[in-house]
This record gives structure tokens, C-alpha cells and sequence, in this order.
């Protein structure tokens, strides 16, 4: 799926824009505050129905005015068009179609126009909990498994409930028949999602780990070796048997300690934890193999470069410009502040690349 064309109204520090788009690379040229970024997330936006940085709606239109609109053409392999359009309005819900359709649900959009980012905002999976990393797999599976993100959903929903009855228990002394068959109740509706989240995992985290890897080691050099490993209580009991286990005392806890919400994923630099030995160039190289490898493992999803260059050296920087302008990757957006990191990459393919300077208009 190639993005031909964005039409950008009140959307955060952009008033009125419209852009037409390379099919294969787009370098967004600005000074830090012009609202580089913000187009990249007008992007996301159309192919995840909310902003990669404002969970809240509103948050996202210009200061100052009432409504803001994102709309957006993209053309299929077989050059058929698709316009995806959102419009957001202070304090009523969130308008998303495609065409001239609304979505009923907007789960239902996840996954018809693949995505993937890489910003400074990866950091977390790094310095953040598990919830990051668990994020991180979400993102990517459901963007080709629909069924994953119905149980995903549905689990979620049934945790959130069973954890607001063990929360409202905990303050009650005592634990009755009544409460613990309550409880099975949930683990039971729990235990079906739970075990296709787990098959799940485990199947693209095998798939995952060697585009990863060697990705890594084209990245660097070869002068490190990376692995990356999923860890989940599922791994040697169902969902059933751990709960069975633990029941009472999650009610003195108030929170449900089993299940795949407490799935993690290792991160190791030569067997040590990257997040205590990595340095910081080491840190980004393996989180930009990460995201690349993301967007290897969907085919060919758009991809959002935002700021990747900063704490690389120079090497690097030229070994991940020489692969992000392969074949092997689809439609990208870069963004930078000057065009000195981008010239390698535009060397000789004039033709299928396009510059933007971005400058933001004085109000």
C-alpha cells in the first residue's frame, strides 16, 4: 500500500497542508519544532485510527480552533485507490471512515494499511516495563491477524473486570464459595484468548528473531551478537492451572498475578542484559533492528523513520541508509534537520525519492 496524497486540517501545529508523496522515499527536512513529526503522526493516525503520542483525541487539534481533519489517498498493488479520512471535534466522538463508510468499530480498520515507526519514542522499550514489550508484539500481530486482536481484546476486557472484583475484595476479610465461583467463572472465559495470545507470541517470536539478528549484525558490523527471547507463565502450565494456584492470594494482592499480561520479552548484548551493558549507540542500533525487522516480517508496510540518526555513528548511519533504500523495504518517511545524513541515500534514485522542507507558518 503506497500514501499518494495528505490532506492535513488543524492538525496539531499544522493549519493547512497538503502533500504529494514518492512511492518509495520521502525525506521531511525542518528545524526541531516545525511539525516534521507531526506529519509522520497524521500517518500513523490513518493506519492505527489514533495518534502515536496523544491518547487523547482533542489533544490533537490546533490550538485555538474547534475541529481538525486528516485525509489521506493510498493505491494498492493493483492501483486501486483507497481514501482514508478522520475528523476530530472537542467532546464528540471521533469520526473515521474509509470512503464514504464509518467504521462501527474501529478495531476493524487495524490492519489494512500496515505501519511501522521508529522514533525516539522506542527508548521505552528499553527503559519502560514489560507492558512496552508486550505492546511492541501486539502491534506487530495484529497488524496481520485479526483473530489475535478480537482475543486480545476480549481479554483485556475480562482482566480489567476480574482485577476490579479482586480489588473490591481485598477490602472484605474472608474468601466464600460464592467469590471463588465467581472467580473460575473469568478464569474460564479467560483461559480460550489467553492460549491463542501465547500460540500466538511464541510462533512470531521464532519467525522474528533471525530477521532481527541479522539485521543487527549488518547494522553494527558484526561487531556484537544480540538475542531476543519471549518468556511467559503459559510456557509450562495453561492459563487454568496457574490461576487455580493463585487465587486467594490474588484477592489479598487485589490484582490478577497469572496470565499472558505478565508475558516478557528478554533483551541480551552478548548474554547480559542490553538495558544494564548496552551503550547508547548499542541501545539504538538493537532498537532499530528491531522496528526494521518489524517491517521486514509484515512485507511491505510504510515506514516511519522519525530522528533515527541521533547517537549512531557514522557507520551505522551509511549501513542503515544502504538498507532502508533496498527493495526488501516499501514505501519511507524520513525526518532530519538537515540534509546531510539523507544525501547517501538519494544518491542515484532522484526519481523515486522526494524532499520536503518543512517550515512552520507564523500564526
Amino acid at each position: 500500500m503506497i500514501l499518494r496524497e495528505l490532506h492535513l486540517v488543524n492538525w496539531k501545529s499544522i493549519r493547512q497542508e497538503q502533500f504529494d508523496f514518492s512511492p518509495k522515499i520521502n525525506c521531511l527536512i525542518g528545524l526541531n519544532g516545525q511539525g516534521k513529526t507531526n506529519i509522520l503522526d497524521a500517518i500513523y493516525l490513518m493506519s492505527f485510527t489514533k495518534s502515536a503520542f496523544s491518547a487523547i483525541d482533542s489533544q490533537n487539534i490546533t490550538h485555538g480552533e474547534s475541529l481538525a481533519m486528516v485525509q489521506a489517498r493510498y493505491e494498492d498493488d493493483d492501483h486501486e485507490e483507497m481514501v482514508v479520512s478522520c475528523g476530530i471535534k472537542a467532546g464528540v466522538k471521533k469520526q473515521f471512515r474509509v470512503g464514504q463508510k464509518d467504521y462501527k468499530r474501529l478495531l476493524d480498520h487495524i490492519g489494512k494499511i500496515p505501519l511501522v515507526m521508529v522514533s525516539p519514542e522506542d527508548s521505552m522499550l528499553i527503559a519502560e516495563g514489560s507492558e512496552e514489550r508486550r505492546k511492541f508484539m501486539d502491534t506487530v500481530i495484529a497488524q496481520q491477524d485479526h483473530t489475535y486482536l478480537e482475543h486480545l481484546t476480549r481479554y483485556n476486557s475480562l482482566l480489567k473486570q476480574r482485577n476490579a472484583l479482586l480489588k473490591q475484595w481485598a477490602d472484605t476479610p474472608g474468601w466464600t464459595p460464592a467469590q471463588e465461583e465467581m472467580i473460575v467463572i473469568y478464569d474460564e472465559q479467560m483461559a480460550e484468548p489467553a492460549q491463542y495470545i501465547f500460540e500466538s507470541r511464541s510462533r512470531f517470536v521464532e519467525a522474528f528473531v533471525p530477521i532481527f539478528q541479522s539485521l543487527y549484525e549488518q547494522i553494527s558490523g558484526g561487531e556484537e551478537k544480540v538475542s531476543l527471547s519471549y518468556i511467559s507463565q503459559l510456557q509450562t502450565r495453561d492459563l487454568r492451572q496457574a490461576m487455580a494456584t493463585t487465587r486467594q492470594r490474588d484477592v489479598i494482592l487485589g490484582w490478577t498475578s497469572q496470565g499472558i499480561h505478565k508475558d516478557e520479552i528478554e533483551m541480551l548484548l552478548d548474554t547480559y542484559p542490553l538495558k544494564r551493558v548496552g551503550s547508547q549507540g548499542q541501545q539504538k542500533t538493537y532498537l532499530l533492528a528491531m522496528k526494521l525487522a518489524q517491517a521486514l516480517y509484515l512485507g511491505k508496510p510504510i515506514l516511519l523513520l522519525d530522528d533515527i540518526f541521533d547517537k549512531l555513528d557514522s557507520q551505522r548511519v551509511e549501513r542503515i541508509l544502504q538498507l532502508v533504500g533496498k527493495d526488501d523495504f516499501g514505501q519511507i518517511f524520513i525526518t532530519d534537520t538537515d540534509r546531510q545524513h539523507l544525501t547517501q541515500i538519494l544518491q542515484g534514485m532522484e526519481d523515486k525519492s522526494k524532499v520536503f522542507t518543512i517550515e512552520r507558518s507564523a500564526d
